[in-house]
């Protein structure tokens, strides 16, 4: 089961949103995973993982 998860490090820097706004969106200033996220974007959600300045995103696949 594949799972994105955003740690409370999160710094709100959209990055995330920037590389897969079909998962991630900014709920005031922290992003969060949307509740219909396309989770099989494995490629995109990894980008956005390792673009994360703060390693917020954990993906599990």
């Amino acid at each position: 089961m594949e799972r994105v998860l955003i740690e409370d490090s999160c710094i709100g820097c959209g990055s995330c949103v920037e590389i897969c706004p079909e998962v991630f969106e900014l709920e005031g200033e922290l992003a969060v995973v949307k509740g219909d996220a396309e989770l099989s974007l494995d490629t995109k959600i990894i980008e956005a993982a390792e673009s994360c300045p703060v390693e917020a995103i954990i993906y599990e696949s």
